[in-house]
């Protein structure tokens, strides 16, 4: 059956059914969004019963390639799990505000691979000697450095962390995937924030597990809707605690004991927390994990010390902890020891706590120049009190972007980051300084066609 005209579904069988859309997916036929046929529709096309399709679409949306919702039938998931055809690079003269990096300005710059000296000078005239090439590590040895190991729990420590021990993981989502699938199995609900990181919840239905929506304001998670989604017996909660992507909510210390006390009600929930800002985050870190038997605080370097290297160190309860680790070691069995020792270096390096203390105070200055400049416009209630991004609501979302992207700006749509909230706009401001923030400001209350203020003092 054709699929908006430009692509036929094929199969007789629900695997070759499944198997149809996915290769569409990934070839860029179907895109993000894109509605699929209902379930009599397509049968009766195809010439198989409606068990067959439906046994397909349960399949794809148990991988997370489709997502169906009341009046909205079966469509393509936004950022679905397959490898699809990226989008080539943006036009000469569209700044990009959409992708939600650091900025490269702001990253400490990486030591030489090789601990140590510089290549030692040999005899007068002669050319200097190399410095000793580092040892090779073999199977069977530690896996994880003792020093990043002590610096990673000192970290954790001074946040009221009790790490006991860690694990060290190959990024913030590969250390959550992890920690989810040593607790829950397909078809369990998982509590995530709503608006929330695309990755996770896109990891989530990857994993087949159900998402179960936690409203958020300027203080993170809402706690009568938290409370609300445990009694839908949700068996884990993912959270942010600070640098809230995309809205920029930060837990403070009253609406952490609020939390608390709800959590406290659910004790067999698995409680994960994610840092993945860390140092640069521009708030407090404030731990829900205090006292909980199943719990995970996973702490990522890849907006603090850039995204190349791709490493987070995992504390946590030592049942997830054991079971996190025995799984690792089943697959790639630890993380490269050249990129533990270049991080553990950049912690124990004070010009480097320096450097990240300055960016997070710059990051501080381009998120309120531009949450201050939609204000002086009267547009909405933007929000960005922490991390690298503002959230702008707006009555519709595909209008603001092409609008944008036209006059010079690419941000990303809110779709793929809601569930049940309301349309907005992430906007990176990661690199947008005050003067650019006021150009963007002027042309999205064009847009929105919000009268000019008489007064932005």
């Amino acid at each position: 059956m054709t699929v908006q005209g430009q692509y036929q579904i094929v199969g007789a069988t629900a695997r070759a059914i499944g198997e149809s859309v996915e290769q569409a997916v990934a070839g860029g036929l179907l895109a993000e969004g894109a509605e699929l046929p209902s379930v009599r529709a397509l049968a009766q096309t195809l010439g198989v019963s409606p068990a067959t399709v439906a046994a397909a679409y349960r399949t794809l949306r148990a991988r997370g390639v489709v997502v169906s919702a009341e009046r909205r039938g079966v469509r393509v998931a936004s950022r679905p799990p397959v490898a699809v055809r990226a989008a080539g690079p943006l036009p000469a003269g569209v700044r990009d505000l959409a992708t939600g990096n650091p900025d490269p300005a702001l990253l400490p710059p990486l030591p030489a691979l090789e601990p140590g000296a510089r290549a030692a000078p040999g005899a007068p005239g002669a050319p200097a000697r190399p410095a000793a090439p580092r040892r090779t590590r073999l199977y069977g040895e530690q896996v994880n450095l003792p020093a990043l190991v002590d610096l990673a729990g000192d970290g954790f420590a001074r946040d009221g962390i009790a790490a006991d021990g860690i694990a060290v993981t190959s990024g913030a989502l590969d250390g959550i995937e992890r920690v989810l699938t040593s607790a829950l199995r397909p078809g369990d609900r998982v509590a995530l924030e709503d608006p929330g990181y695309t990755g996770v919840l896109d990891l989530v239905r990857a994993l087949g597990l159900e998402p179960v929506g936690v409203k958020v304001d300027l203080l993170g998670p809402l706690p009568d809707t938290l409370s609300a989604a445990l009694d839908e017996g949700v068996r884990a909660a993912v959270l942010t605690p600070r640098a809230h992507n995309p809205t920029g909510a930060a837990i403070d210390t009253a609406r952490a004991d609020e939390l608390t006390e709800v959590l406290a009600a659910a004790p067999d929930v698995l409680l994960v927390e994610d840092d993945h800002a860390g140092a640069v985050a521009g708030a407090p870190y404030r731990t829900l994990s205090a006292g909980r038997a199943r719990w995970a605080v996973v702490r990522s370097v890849s907006k603090s010390l850039g995204p190349d290297l791709r490493l987070a160190v995992v504390a946590a309860d030592d049942g997830t902890l054991a079971r996190v680790e025995g799984r690792q070691r089943l697959g790639p069995g630890w993380v490269s020891h050249l990129l533990q020792d270049l991080v553990a270096r950049l912690w124990a390096d004070p010009s480097v706590a320096t450097a990240l203390t300055a960016a997070a105070e710059t990051y501080a200055r381009r998120r309120q120049a531009l949450t201050a400049a939609l204000a002086a416009r009267a547009v909405g209630t933007a929000t960005g009190d922490s991390g690298l991004n503002v959230w702008v609501p707006v009555p519709e979302e595909g209008l603001v972007v092409r609008g944008l992207y036209q006059a010079g700006w690419a941000v990303q749509a809110g779709e793929a980051y809601r569930l049940r909230a309301g349309p907005a706009v992430r906007i990176t401001t990661a690199d947008l300084e005050p003067p650019d923030a006021e150009g963007l400001a002027d042309d999205l209350a064009a847009l929105l066609r919000v009268p000019a203020a008489t007064n932005r003092a």
